[in-house]
């Protein structure tokens, strides 16, 4: 893919906090959002460390026994193992596919609200398997240093419209969020892919921001071009792939591509090929009432719009 449809954008400027600095980010993220909605980001200063631990943690996981990850699986929406079979990201789109190729470890926001029916789904209790007792420390680091990335992604986005620099980020007080650990099993494990079958089928994402750290791979990630082409996402290990959801998109009325992506079957030509992609999807407080900037869509309650997209996808 051309590095200038998803391009590479330093922070370290941003950080830097000089006027000319932060608004060369803003207006570099602004254009890649208008373009693609997808940029690669460095300087955000998310130890490597902390990312590789994060992974080979749950990758011990992964590797237990179906019978032992089974104590721990829930379905779309919930907190622990999301086993083969369960979910579908092209039935987003209103598409018929078979169920994507991968399993999840799936944890998010867990400090309740006090009200039973919006903690119910939306706060629950985070579960951690037993037999990898350091996950749960690493990802609540992980999640922890996410969530203060996407909130500052969040003052830029506001920068980059003009808007005051709380403008998103007055909505994220207590907000909603997913940390999905996703493993993409080799072929020798899965099978052969039906037709029409992804590791991840095509989809948006839901939220404001989504943060990801991926490994590169013969069945790795796609982004849906303007010119109406599937291209093969550019890859940095120093990097973060970032994209926006159609909340932002809709929040921002259209200005800015909730951009279509998926992640590509395993390969015969890569036999032995599994990845693990760590995604972080942020998203805003679960009672933020979100109006296009330019009026074109309706105001919606977040929580309502959100849970909508998400029993989308739920294989039952």
């Amino acid at each position: 893919m051309d590095p200038m449809t998803v391009p590479l954008v330093d922070l370290g400027p941003w950080f830097e906090g000089t006027p000319e600095g932060r608004a060369d980010v803003a207006a570099r993220i602004d254009a890649a959002l208008r373009d693609s909605g997808f940029l690669l980001v460095t300087g955000h200063g998310v130890p490597d460390e902390l990312r590789a631990r994060t992974r080979e943690l749950a990758r011990r996981f992964f590797a237990l026994p179906a019978e032992v990850k089974r104590r721990y699986a829930v379905t779309v929406g919930g907190r622990g193992w999301l086993p083969p079979g369960v979910e579908a990201n092209g039935y987003a789109e209103g598409t018929e596919t078979p169920p994507d190729l991968k399993e999840s470890y799936s944890v998010g926001a867990d400090t309740p609200v006090g009200d039973p029916e919006v903690d119910g789904f939306w706060f629950q209790p985070n579960t951690w398997p037993a037999e990898v007792p350091e996950l749960a420390a690493a990802a609540t680091e992980y999640m922890a240093r996410m969530r203060r990335l996407s909130d500052e992604l969040l003052t830029i986005f506001a920068v980059a419209l003009d808007l005051p620099s709380g403008f998103f980020t007055d909505h994220t007080g207590h907000p909603t969020y997913t940390f999905n650990i996703n493993w993409y099993p080799p072929i020798g494990v899965v099978g052969e892919p039906e037709d029409g079958q992804f590791r991840i089928g095509p989809h948006t994402d839901f939220g404001t921001v989504t943060v990801l750290d991926r490994q590169a791979g013969v069945g790795g990630l796609q982004v849906f071009t303007k010119d109406g082409e599937w291209e093969d996402a550019p890859f940095d290990p120093a990097a973060f792939t970032i994209n926006i959801g159609d909340l932002m998109a809709r929040w921002t009325g259209d200005r800015w591509r909730s951009t279509r992506h998926r992640v590509l079957p395993p390969d015969a030509g890569a036999p032995d090929e599994d990845l693990v992609s760590l995604i972080y999807f942020y998203e805003c407080d679960h009672d933020a009432r979100v109006a296009a900037l330019d009026g074109s869509y309706p105001e919606v309650l977040a929580s309502e719009y959100l849970k909508e997209k998400l029993d989308a996808i739920t294989v039952t």
